[in-house]
């Protein structure tokens, strides 16, 4: 049976619970969302009343079924017009060209649990020692660089401005490194569905043989990390973490970041060395046995930086991670047809330019594509929206009619889905 059968067939035995299919009840916080149109570089949003997200809730929620196999939030196919007055029913409203929907909902309330289950609030790895001593090196060479760097602008007459400027691409590296350790790589949930586009152009969906769940498209289990991970690329030791759609703007900040301190460091070091070379200058001896054994380091860093630059830049223009890409070599199933460049977008986000250069988690355009994986709950609260939005504009059309009384009581189920 394939994953749309399966879920198919749950959704007719309770085709009036939308979250049956993950079966479990959403607990969720709201901090706002609504739907922003983006066409034509033009930014607009819709303030949704209450009032009319607790009408288009509770009809979604409580008298219209969910159909998580075909993604068709407020529309049953097996709905009866006789049994409902003989009123049909039309087919819910879809995202146009340009738009998208801003979740804020939290899905998994955060606790003070660390590790990389579903049920841990913070994402960590620590089942491995190896990679969490390589992942501590890192912070430890970063910081020997910074000191050896401060030290030659103190003894050695550097200006202070280069060693700020060393200081603050330092500083992002490893606020990089700490984001890419620290963030969900792109883990699949149990109560992951295909999402709509996949649902299109496939008949059958993969099932992961360990997780027992739903595996998107270039997603691998990580033996490490014990979990599927979409578009993962590779499990980095140095980060101690899996390398996938969620984290990988903050593994390219790191590389480049550390690239850029390598270079800049070597080149400080070349230039006061010629500068030198004319004059009669004297190191101190500490500072010396430091500059050499920082040399190499940073000619290693350096060559190692580049070599995983070129990696990740031709994953990008080819959209073929890394293990897929062996995987292929390996059967001699490589082949030109199946490369298809990943947007940057998909990778930095859509908040702007200016956070691209920022450790700070990418909002995307359309975060089921990009991770290959859809929730029930993100989908019954994305059409609750876009349902709310046409009865909104459908209302602010009729003259003279009137905002229903707020004090009329909510039924409970449509109460879980409001904000506290």
């Amino acid at each position: 049976m394939t994953t749309a059968e399966s879920s198919s067939s749950n959704n007719n035995n309770n085709p009036t619970t939308p979250y049956s299919e993950a079966g479990q009840q959403e607990q969720s916080q709201q901090t706002g969302d609504g739907l922003v149109n983006n066409s034509n570089g033009k930014k607009k949003g819709f303030v949704l009343s209450r009032w009319s997200r607790v009408c288009e809730s509770f009809r979604s929620v409580c008298h219209v079924g969910y159909d998580a196999s075909y993604e068709k939030l407020g529309y049953d196919y097996n709905y009866d017009a006789g049994q409902h007055g003989g009123k049909e029913q039309k087919p819910p409203r879809r995202r146009e060209k340009g738009e998208y929907y801003l979740d804020s909902y939290n899905d998994a309330p955060w606790s003070c649990t660390y590790g990389t289950k579903e049920e841990h609030g913070t994402w960590m790895n620590h089942s491995d020692q190896a990679g969490s001593i390589m992942a501590c090196l890192v912070w430890l060479l970063m910081l020997y660089s910074c000191v050896t760097v401060t030290l030659l602008t103190i003894t050695e007459g550097v200006h202070p401005i280069l060693g700020m400027v060393y200081g603050f691409l330092c500083s992002m590296a490893l606020a990089s490194h700490a984001k890419c350790s620290l963030t969900d790589p792109g883990a699949v949930p149990r109560s992951a569905v295909p999402c709509e586009q996949q649902r299109q152009s496939q008949a059958s969906h993969s099932m992961c043989g360990q997780c027992q769940t739903f595996k998107p498209p270039f997603s691998h289990h990580c033996r490490i990390c014990n979990r599927c991970v979409s578009r993962m690329d590779h499990h980095c030791p140095w980060m101690n973490n899996c390398v996938g759609a969620g984290n990988l703007k903050h593994f390219c900040l790191f590389l480049v970041y550390t690239w850029t301190c390598s270079a800049f460091a070597l080149g400080l070091f070349g230039w006061n060395y010629f500068l030198c070379a004319d004059e009669d200058c004297t190191f101190h001896p500490i500072v010396v046995h430091l500059v050499r054994v920082m040399t190499i380091l940073c000619v290693g860093a350096f060559l190692f930086t580049s070599s995983m630059l070129m990696n990740v830049t031709y994953g990008l223009m080819t959209g073929i991670g890394t293990i897929d890409r062996l995987k292929k070599k390996a059967t001699n199933t490589m082949s030109s047809s199946d490369e298809e460049p990943i947007p940057l977008m998909d990778v930095f986000g859509i908040a702007g330019y200016h956070t691209w250069w920022l450790p700070l988690d990418p909002v995307f355009e359309s975060y089921d594509r990009v991770m290959g994986y859809s929730l029930p709950q993100r989908l019954a609260r994305e059409q609750a929206i876009l349902d709310d939005l046409v009865a909104t504009q459908v209302l602010s059309t009729q003259p003279g009619h009137l905002e229903p009384s707020p004090t009329t009581e909510i039924p409970q189920c449509v109460n879980d889905l409001l904000p506290v």
